[in-house]
């Protein structure tokens, strides 16, 4: 499974048990979340982990997209229920967990590259969530999606709650968190919660493919859709978004080379 992600690739420590980073040549980065024999549920350590394991990543200058995926057979079932017993008998703790779950989503939407959740088996919960907060997701189409708070109990973060709101809409939202009842990868992607749905056989070499593509483009343009994109969906000035990226583009290489390459007939080299 994640096998085909990882292989050829050089492992990154992360000093957090149950995440595992790796890096490749192709610049594509890749985040195993690896805790296989409780389907990959989320530990707090975990969570407390994710911002500071993004951020060595992001640091890194030969990563230029990252995917986020689950070892084994399955993307991620979510929180550790287990550990969710102990957190809510103390209201003290159960506010700290949230704000260490909404401070690893937000850390994980805020990546500067383009993020790419792969989903295969389930991806319920706090693991959906994750992947929601990706730039994109390619499930397989057998795959089982979706954010399961109503049958806790739970009252689902608001960040989460409005970032899955823009991502599908408020009423396909309501229609996925009302009922917390689980959907098929092809499903998800006509809900608009999956980009690509493709044959489980087929789903790691996909979203392989595609990553090393966006590699291969200008970090320059990306970045900028990234920000522009993002103040579009959080109702901010998207001209204000750009602007930097404009300014930093009439001094940048990324253009000549682009338009040498085009004009030579050739792949750029950004």
């Amino acid at each position: 499974m994640e096998r085909a992600l990882v292989e050829g690739r050089a492992g990154l420590p992360t000093g957090v048990e149950g995440l595992r980073a790796y890096c490749g040549e192709d610049g594509v980065a890749v985040l195993l979340i690896d805790r296989p024999a409780k389907r990959n549920a989320l530990t707090l350590a975990m969570w407390r982990g994710l911002p500071g394991v993004l951020e060595r990543l992001a640091a890194d200058p030969g990563v230029r997209v990252l995917l986020l995926s689950g070892a084994g057979s399955t993307f991620s079932a979510g929180a550790d229920i287990a550990e969710l017993l102990e957190v809510y008998a103390d209201p003290a703790h159960a506010d700290a967990y949230h704000r260490d779950n909404a401070a690893a989503e937000e850390a994980l939407a805020a990546f500067p590259h383009p993020t790419v959740a792969v989903i295969r088996g389930a991806g319920v919960g706090g693991g959906c969530q994750l992947a929601v907060a990706c730039d994109l997701r390619f499930a397989a189409e057998d795959a089982r999606l979706g954010i399961t708070p109503a049958k806790l109990g739970v009252v689902y973060p608001a960040g989460a709650t409005a970032r899955l709101a823009r991502l599908v809409g408020p009423a396909r939202a309501k229609y996925l968190l009302f009922s917390a009842d689980l959907v098929t990868g092809r499903r998800a992607e006509v809900l608009g919660l999956v980009d690509e749905a493709v044959p489980g056989d087929a789903l790691e070499a996909r979203a392989l493919e595609y990553a090393r593509t966006v590699a291969g483009r200008s970090p320059q343009t990306l970045g900028a859709v990234k920000d522009v994109v993002a103040a579009v969906a959080e109702g901010r000035d998207p001209q204000a978004a750009v602007e930097p990226w404009e300014r930093k583009s009439r001094h940048a290489p990324d253009v000549r080379e682009g338009l040498a390459a085009f004009l030579e007939r050739r792949p750029p080299r950004f």
